[in-house]
């Protein structure tokens, strides 16, 4: 019971301290055993059991692993690289599905800390068997979004590259999240002249991958503004200002809220505390954004059935073109617009009237930069 209680809480216990992919392929065979038989020794000392030193014996311990393998408990094969139970409360159909998301967001997403946790079940899953000959690192599924920046430490120190941001903190950044503690971060960049350059003292709520890259969920101290800054903007600075922390009731209370001007909104921009505040109570003047999408980009547009949850399209003229309505709050007209500038001669902006000279001008811009007036 003891071997089990160990097995348990120490999931690939006996796992080589180097990483699988640091290893060179003239290593030598790793033996789990004996750091499995150091641990055990210590679970029993927690439960009030005094074993001589030389108990378990080796021989003593392989004849108890013998007894787990042939009741299923553990497969008939070699632990080298760990021992552990099973698959824990997943099937391995989901277990590899979640390698497969943890995969592509080491890799495409570029998260450090998802790395070394990939990493770590890429190591100890060596040896198991998936069935139909499908190998771990084969990915089923995969996210091929990437970020466009550095966004691990790790990465940049073999690559000889060093960025000074908020990735650096990783730790105290999540922690502080999970905690709900108020920590002082630095907005190094500010590409919006905007005047946020500088300290400033929030509530992170959130770590959220969008499109190209991760951003920073937050919520301001100062007057409980909500914001969302792209990680590679923020300092390399994090200090925690509030250890005690408001617990991550108050924490899933303001992310609800997040949620919801973002399923509201379009893209990431979230708006002043005023309009944030008038928004969620219901009473924020809402405005009709329609646009007209011609072949052959219309057809792709009617394909984005669940795009948002306000929008309304219609086929006009047997197909020839599909009007696209939406009522966004005012905030979301900027990245609305930025949406349809992507389909350029096939999109006419119908209303409102500033989207409407705003598209028109963009257009005699582009024309004017080809040299047509």
């Amino acid at each position: 019971m003891l071997l089990i209680r160990t097995l348990l809480d120490y999931p690939g216990i006996g796992q080589p301290e180097q990483p699988l992919a640091m290893r060179s392929h003239h290593s030598t065979h790793h033996q789990a055993i004996a750091p499995l038989r150091h641990q055990l020794r210590q679970v029993a000392a927690t439960h009030g059991q005094t074993w001589p030193e030389a108990y378990p014996a080796v021989a003593t311990l392989n004849k108890d692993l013998s007894y787990l393998r042939e009741w299923g408990i553990l497969e008939r094969r070699m632990y080298r690289w760990g021992y552990y139970l099973g698959t824990g409360v997943m099937s391995k159909p989901e277990l590899k599905a979640a390698l497969d998301a943890l995969r592509s967001q080491a890799h495409n997403q570029g998260d450090p800390t998802i790395r070394q946790i990939y990493e770590t079940l890429e190591q100890r899953l060596r040896g198991f068997q998936w069935g139909q000959d499908l190998p771990l690192s084969y990915p089923v599924r995969q996210i091929f979004n990437r970020a466009i920046h550095w966004t691990d430490p790790t990465r940049m120190i073999e690559q000889g590259t060093r960025r000074e941001t908020l990735f650096h903190q990783i730790t105290v950044l999540e922690n502080a999240i999970a905690q709900g503690q108020a920590i002082q971060v630095s907005q190094r960049v500010d590409h919006y002249q905007s005047h946020k350059v500088g300290m400033m003292t929030i509530w992170p709520l959130q770590l959220l991958y969008y499109d190209i890259a991760w951003y920073l969920v937050h919520e301001s101290c100062q007057d409980g503004c909500f914001g969302i800054t792209r990680m590679d903007r923020l300092g390399n600075h994090c200090q925690v200002v509030n250890a005690d922390g408001r617990g991550i009731v108050a924490q899933e209370r303001s992310l609800r809220e997040v949620g919801q001007l973002l399923d509201q909104g379009w893209g990431l921009k979230l708006g002043d505390r005023y309009e944030q505040r008038a928004e969620l109570a219901g009473s924020l003047a809402l405005v009709r954004a329609k646009v007209r999408f011609f072949p052959p980009v219309a057809v792709f547009i009617a394909e984005g059935e669940t795009r948002h949850p306000r929008q309304v399209m219609r086929w006009h003229k047997e197909k020839q073109y599909l009007d696209y309505e939406v009522m966004l709050p005012p905030r979301s007209l900027d990245e609305f617009g930025i949406w349809v500038q992507r389909y350029a001669s096939h999109a006419q902006v119908l209303a409102p009237d500033l989207l409407v000279e705003r598209h028109r001008q963009i257009a005699y811009n582009l024309a004017k930069r080809y040299g047509h007036f």
